[in-house]
């Protein structure tokens, strides 16, 4: 499935992330809901708080965002995290379901354990991705690495882009990511998805944060191999991520539009098919509007261009006009040479 350079399909990911409230059933309930949205993969994010900052509540941990404000990046983290012992057992819901399991592993622990696991790919975060030596032990794995680039300039890009090259990953594939929660659309730059395919020469995707499903579908037409979506069964219920999480009904959405655009997609084409030739039949070409009587000249005033398709084609009407008629013709005839004198 993540061998992007051989699969046309659009990975459509439903990051369920800290929307299960460090409730295993939810979190089981969240996999079931995905699956039977129709979406391709699930994935989580493997940390503690421990793992990821440090308990403090100096100025630098205090966070400043309008929804978790008030609190420390430890404190966020407590309520946010995916206990570890809960990994096994998502992983065979998922696999028993028939839906792909992976998740975001944030230090070298996280990855042994995905790596016991045997997820068929690993994932960086935007945050991460200036963590050169985390990536590097990612890439060893020689497994598809997935990169979100968000917050990212060019030349931090292009380095975890080499790190990982050179590290041993058997692909890589960067996300386009605007690490605003939610992202305002008007940030989200979607040409750039084109730019990093060429640039890289590399697979790209969307990690999107965006309400919605607007810019995750126009991503989808601008070539993303992969679409990343927070995931929630409701924004009504309170965990760090659901207000900017899209719910069943927007996957299901989601799913149908990208479904549809691979298929419109299609390739480089000025072949006809069997419906357009058929309607070829009704495109305008030359009748005669009034009754002409032999030797009448035809004018804008007797001849007009209009549908069907029967009589000669417009562009032929400078030609005819100021030409007689060789015989007396009914208003409705498709104009043919064979009525005009020449």
């Amino acid at each position: 499935m993540f061998d992007f350079k051989r699969n046309n399909k659009v990975i459509i990911v439903a990051e369920i992330s800290a929307n299960h409230g460090q409730d295993f059933r939810k979190a089981v309930s969240l996999i079931r809901e995905a699956k039977k949205c129709g979406a391709d993969a699930v994935k989580f994010q493997l940390y503690t708080p421990d793992t990821i900052t440090l308990n403090s509540d100096n100025k630098y941990f205090r966070i400043r965002h309008s929804k978790w404000q008030g609190q420390t990046l430890y404190q966020l983290y407590q309520k946010a995290y995916t206990p570890w012992r809960w990994f096994k057992k998502l992983k065979k819901v998922s696999d028993d379901l028939g839906i792909e399991f992976f998740a975001t592993a944030f230090d070298r622990d996280s990855v042994d354990l995905l790596e016991g696991l045997n997820v068929k790919v690993h994932k960086t975060a935007s945050f991460e991705l200036v963590d050169l030596p985390l990536i590097e032990y990612m890439a060893k794995t020689q497994k598809p690495l997935i990169m979100s680039t968000g917050m990212a300039d060019l030349k931090e890009i292009k380095e975890a882009f080499v790190t990982a090259q050179k590290g041993g990953a058997s692909t890589v594939t960067l996300l386009k990511c605007v690490t605003s929660y939610p992202a305002d659309p008007k940030t989200m730059n979607l040409m750039t998805i084109a730019d990093m395919r060429k640039r890289f020469k590399c697979p790209v995707g969307l990690s999107d944060h965006t309400l919605g499903i607007a810019v995750a579908c126009a991503a989808a037409a601008l070539g993303a191999v992969m679409v990343e979506k927070h995931f929630t069964d409701s924004r009504n219920r309170k965990t760090p991520d659901s207000f900017f999480s899209i719910e069943p009904d927007e996957l299901k959405e989601l799913v149908h539009n990208v479904r549809i655009i691979e298929e419109a997609m299609g390739k480089p084409s000025y072949e006809l098919g069997d419906d357009q030739r058929r309607n070829r039949a009704y495109r305008r070409s030359l009748f005669v509007a009034q009754d002409i009587k032999k030797g009448d000249r035809f004018s804008e005033e007797n001849v007009r261009s209009v549908r069907p398709a029967q009589g000669l084609e417009p562009k032929y009407s400078k030609e005819v006009f100021g030409k007689k008629a060789k015989k007396d013709i009914k208003k409705g005839t498709p104009l043919k040479w064979e009525l005009v004198l020449k």
